[in-house]
């Protein structure tokens, strides 16, 4: 059992570090029995500066209200050991914690979201912004561990699709907007 688990996790990060070509398309990356790797890329006409500042300042704005607890207003406070939340009269959500911040290139976040916190699934949720010739090229990765009896199939296609959608709902706001 350990030499499996050892080989699998090998494996994952193997193949997060190693083969980059795996965000040039919006896909699962990989899936075991702990879990799997959503990566999203998009290119966007805004420089890396406009597209941080649209991640981290206006998230209410272009975040899907329907992907949210109450259609609440959402809050990021771009510093470690903050808060990724949704508040909405007395009722509020931490949706995710802040664990690393490098304005205007990175930004990772850790927790469960949507229906994966309620499942006690965790992940670690990177935005990437790289610097590229006419704008700034975004790249999601979601890293989701944990235990689902039913397996990651089914769970691991429908989070591709919303972070997609996430992705590109925030590329669209970014290369729209001015700061």
């Amino acid at each position: 059992m350990k030499f499996t688990y050892f080989r699998l996790s090998h494996a994952l990060l193997w193949m997060c570090c190693c083969l980059p070509w795996y965000s040039a398309q919006a896909k699962v990356v990989a899936e075991t029995d702990s879990g799997f790797i959503v990566v999203q890329q998009q290119t966007v006409a805004a420089p890396p500066e406009l597209v941080w500042y649209s991640l981290t300042n206006n998230i209410d704005t272009w975040w899907p209200k329907d992907h949210s607890w109450w259609q609440g207003t959402m809050r990021l406070e771009p510093r470690a050991g903050r808060c990724f939340c949704e508040q909405a009269d007395k009722k509020s959500a931490e949706h995710m914690r802040v664990s690393y911040v490098e304005p205007p290139f990175l930004l990772r976040m850790t927790g469960g979201l949507g229906p994966l916190q309620g499942l006690g699934l965790n992940g670690a949720l990177e935005w990437q912004i790289d610097e590229v010739e006419k704008g700034s090229r975004l790249t999601l990765t979601y890293r989701v561990h944990g235990f689902h009896p039913e397996g990651f199939a089914r769970l691991a296609s429908a989070v591709d699709k919303v972070q997609a959608d996430q992705l590109a709902r925030l590329a669209d706001f970014a290369s729209q907007h001015e700061y």
